[in-house]
């Protein structure tokens, strides 16, 4: 399918890795050049020697309270076409194992930088009456998952904030979506296996075995098969899709 993507231009953050990696990838191979954003700056130039021209990459934290303005800088006069907004999440903790601190820090990490970027970019979007806007936050937003309250509860805030935004820029020929996945063979979710092993006292192995059980497809999820999800949001062929969550969980949620 021809997306019709080629030659179009996107924010990735969190690209050297992951779910982020994985959409900048898809994206480049289609033809878009990519802005990619992330920490780690080795797995960024591997891009760059890989994807030449088609890949400029942003060596920063996307959680630093400068990160929108040195975002804005580096695509410059650039024509923006969408973003993927995308980033690591907190520790693995339930809410009794929490402090205030913890919660302060998961706003910062999750909601705080996303509202800041998300403005800087919508006025380039409604310039062109044209743009498309798609968070990765995670299957927890429709259904709890255990040891993640505090992601749960700061990625339902971008969700609302997400389904609001949609509706005030519907007419503006921008779309915003949400993307929910659930367990994927990413780094991320070695820590919840991990932290599985540890309260339930069981090995690491029996441990990713529950996880890979409690889908129903009986396996996790490949970061590959998501990008095409946020790749056909990201491109003009979902013109009609806005204010969606959509989860990508192997049948693992119950509503």
């Amino acid at each position: 399918m021809d997306l019709k993507i080629k030659n179009q231009n996107f924010i990735v953050t969190g690209a050297s890795s992951g779910f982020g990696r994985s959409v900048a990838e898809l994206l480049m191979e289609e033809g878009a050049t990519v802005y990619g954003v992330a920490r780690r700056k080795e797995l960024l130039s591997e891009m760059k020697y890989k994807y030449d021209s088609r890949f400029e990459y942003l060596n920063i934290d996307v959680t630093e309270d400068n990160a929108a303005e040195k975002i804005m800088a580096k695509i410059g006069v650039t024509k923006v076409d969408g973003i993927f907004i995308n980033a690591g999440g907190p520790p693995a903790k339930s809410f009794l194992e929490t402090n205030l601190g913890d919660w302060d820090n998961a706003y910062k990490n999750l909601l705080r930088w996303k509202v800041d970027l998300v403005k800087k970019i919508i006025p380039l979007f409604r310039e062109r009456k044209y743009g498309k806007i798609v968070f990765l936050e995670s299957a927890s937003v429709k259904q709890p998952i255990e040891n993640l309250v505090l992601s749960t509860s700061l990625r339902m805030s971008v969700v609302g904030m997400a389904k609001t935004l949609s509706q005030e820029l519907a007419d503006d020929g921008i779309t915003v979506n949400v993307l929910a996945p659930g367990s994927h063979n990413t780094k991320a979710i070695e820590r919840l296996i991990q932290k599985k092993s540890e309260t339930e006292g069981i090995s690491y192995k029996e441990a990713k075995s529950l996880f890979e059980k409690n889908t129903k497809v009986g396996f996790m999820g490949d970061p590959d098969d998501l990008a095409t999800m946020a790749a056909w949001l990201l491109s003009p062929l979902s013109k009609y899709v806005t204010g969606q969550t959509v989860s990508i969980a192997g049948g693992s949620l119950s509503g």
